[in-house]
């Protein structure tokens, strides 16, 4: 949860008097109260709703809940002059941008400090603290358009870094400013870094670290403002995008489309409603209400959220700066949140059963007490990988179970528990060690038997890294947890490129092969960047 601060002033001036019955509508809407004295109000917002963590953001909700304002739709004006281009150097480094420019902000000290602080926000929650995106901000009046976005050579990138007192080069940035400093490890082992450059060769800012001094600090004299963000996501480049421009429309600004120059051309932002299919009956049914088309309605324009008629059902009209609506369940739970929890009557079911805990849970319960008990730790990892995740340690694997319209990179469905291992690993290299950790859950292949052609089963993963650990350390473990669940096993020697030649084996049991353990290949650590050896075995589970 993220926590922003607002004056109760304002709030007062659009919402009335920040009474009981105000509080109880704002905590209603899903929005914590983390503190309150006679100032500021410090509220807690969940990681699905970004776009309420500006003053307009959360004002905007507000008035539609309370139905003091009709839900508006945005538009963005067009301006042939606004362009960027996106150059090949880039695309090793940080691949994508998108752009707007605002017009016409009566900017002073108060929204000054709101813009930067729903752009540090934006930033940390859904930009990872700028790992996956970074929104930069510059006054028009210091720039020149076409902007190009390229990547260079750090030695051949000069500027002053914002708040510094001397232009300095890319790698000084990162040992010498402190913004530098404290981001310099999402640069770290690139050969060029990416740069921002107008017209007139002058360098707007080095993303994701820090804007120019020259022309990239907004002042209360500036009116005009170019918008970018730029990382890895398109979808959430745009979501990000549109959470900042529908804020500053909601100021009184005016948002034009800016043309990006890709290896295809588009325009943003695009503030285009997405349309999600629902009928009545599935709000009903996951509610356990009885509401007509005019009452869901109702409650959904509460939510900001207009509605179409198709011919058999209804489309939600999701609002552009929206990130967390999905499918139809998700616009139950907008009408579950409007119509309000608290008045909704709990039903006893009129049916009796009795709950008896699964067979195969029990067993898997059992192996997790098993290895914990020798200080291994369990993990619960997304289903969901990357192509680039699996192929770094199946190399030539070609057969994705691919997600269609995923909203993210992460597109395809696991085929291993080890890949999802091996990246913990590589995510906590500082920790201590040796590190020691376990996963059971499910894993995906194609398999034309099966009515969805996609086979699904349940495997165990287990690993070790350490500067010592080998393939006797992992057999240890083998060993151990199947003396434990009274089975017996067998190991062949053969060969797999993600293990090290003569110290891979296939594990058997009743004659059926059910996984590999081994020493983990110095190509897949080196993909991953683990520094020292891994020792793993992953295995079906057999019961």
């Amino acid at each position: 949860m993220t926590n922003i601060t607002l004056k109760i002033s304002e709030i007062e001036k659009y919402l009335g008097k920040l009474n009981e019955n105000l509080k109880n509508k704002i905590i209603s809407t899903g929005i914590e109260i983390e503190d309150l004295n006679e100032r500021e109000i410090i509220l807690g917002i969940t990681p699905n709703r970004p776009d309420l963590l500006s003053f307009q953001g959360f004002l905007r909700h507000l008035l539609y809940y309370l139905e003091k304002r009709k839900v508006r739709s945005y538009y963005a004006k067009e301006n042939k002059d606004y362009s960027v281009i996106v150059e090949k150097s880039v695309k090793g480094v940080r691949p994508y941008t998108v752009c707007a420019v605002a017009k016409n902000i009566k900017f002073d000290d108060e929204k000054i400090k709101e813009i930067i602080d729903i752009q540090e926000k934006l930033h940390l929650t859904i930009g990872r603290n700028r790992k996956k995106l970074a929104i930069g901000i510059y006054p028009m009046e210091k720039i020149k358009f076409p902007i190009k976005f390229l990547a260079k050579n750090p030695k051949e990138i000069t500027f002053r870094p914002l708040e510094f007192n001397k232009e300095i080069d890319g790698l000084k940035i990162l040992r010498e400013h402190p913004t530098g400093r404290e981001y310099a490890h999402l640069l770290e082992g690139k050969n060029v870094f990416p740069i921002f450059e107008d017209a007139d060769k002058k360098i707007l800012s080095m993303p994701p670290i820090i804007n120019s001094h020259e022309t990239g600090k907004i002042t209360n004299e500036t009116k005009d403002v170019f918008i970018e963000c730029s990382g890895f996501d398109l979808f959430y480049l745009n979501k990000v995008l549109n959470i900042i421009c529908c804020a500053l429309l909601d100021m009184g600004a005016e948002v034009y489309k800016v043309k990006i120059i890709d290896k295809k051309t588009f325009y943003t932002p695009d503030f285009s409603e997405e349309k999600i299919e629902f009928t009545i009956d599935q709000i009903n049914k996951t509610i356990g209400l009885n509401l007509k088309e005019r009452e869901i309605e109702k409650l959904l324009l509460k939510m900001g959220i207009k509605i179409e008629k198709g011919r058999k059902s209804f489309f939600a009209l999701v609002p552009p700066y929206r990130t967390d609506i999905l499918n139809w369940s998700d616009i139950s739970e907008e009408v579950a949140i409007a119509y309000g929890y608290e008045n909704l009557i709990p039903e006893i079911p009129s049916i009796s059963i009795i709950a008896e805990e699964d067979e195969n849970y029990k067993k898997k319960r059992k192996i997790g007490d098993i290895l914990s008990g020798l200080g291994f730790l369990e993990c619960s990892s997304l289903h969901l990988n990357t192509k680039e995740e699996i192929k770094r340690m199946h190399y030539q694997f070609k057969d994705f179970i691919e997600i269609e319209n995923s909203k993210t990179e992460y597109n395809s469905l696991r085929i291993d528990l080890l890949t999802n291992l091996l990246k913990i690993f590589s995510e906590n290299s500082d920790s201590q060690y040796p590190q020691k950790i376990f996963e059971l859950g499910p894993v995906f292949s194609l398999d034309e038997k099966e009515e969805a052609g996609i086979k699904e089963k349940n495997n165990l993963a287990i690993a070790i890294c350490d500067d010592e650990t080998n393939f006797t350390e992992i057999k240890k473990v083998l060993d151990y947890l199947f003396k434990m669940l009274g089975k017996k096993y067998e190991i062949e020697e053969t060969e797999n490129t993600n293990f090290i030649n003569g110290r891979v084996g296939e594990i058997f049991v009743d004659g059926k092969k059910i996984g590999f353990i081994g020493e983990i290949s110095p190509r897949v650590l080196k993909n991953w960047k683990i520094n020292f050896p891994v020792a793993a075995l992953e295995i079906e589970l057999f019961f």
